[in-house]
């Protein structure tokens, strides 16, 4: 994540999109703001169905990648589900929201790949070490808003001073 460099995006190699294609019949283009059409007779399903799943399993994933992060700041079981639910309901916002400002907040990729590095190695140390929550809590706050600041910081410099 830290060393990542930006790609071109290809949605026609989304394994998702790539399985809806193959076995759900789909139109070539949209139908308004249908879902489903009915062409020659057959229910068929327009790409906004498609793109509709797509950011559903997205919404999982999210959802699944964040359980080790909870597992880092607390193993009560209630808060854990209830994270997951929100991560569910919020982060694909929060994502594209982030995804808008990667261009302004050029070391947030990094200030993220160093907290995953921290959970990570605190989850690993769990048994022979305690971090306290609010430590952990600090720490990501502390690495994400200065990754952020770093950033802000940096772009109000004048070009060839940094």
């Amino acid at each position: 994540m830290a060393t990542h460099t930006p790609e071109e995006m290809h949605p026609e190699r989304n394994p998702v999109l790539r399985f809806i294609r193959r076995f759900v019949p789909t139109t070539e283009g949209y139908r308004a703001r249908r879902l489903v059409a009915r062409e020659d007779g057959r229910r068929m399903a327009t790409p906004m169905l498609a793109v509709m799943v797509a950011v559903a399993v997205t919404d999982v994933v999210f959802a699944v990648d964040s359980i080790p992060a909870v597992f880092a700041v607390t193993r009560d079981p209630f808060i854990v589900f209830s994270s997951n639910a929100m991560a569910v309901l919020g982060l694909r916002a929060m994502y594209f929201l982030l995804a808008g400002m990667m261009t302004r907040f050029r070391y947030l990729q990094a200030g993220l790949a160093v907290v995953l590095v921290l959970v990570g190695a605190k989850m690993l140390a769990a048994d022979v070490f305690h971090v306290p929550i609010w430590t952990s809590l600090v720490m990501i706050v502390a690495l994400i808003g200065g990754s952020m600041v770093l950033s802000l910081v940096r772009d109000r410099q004048p070009a060839g001073s940094h």
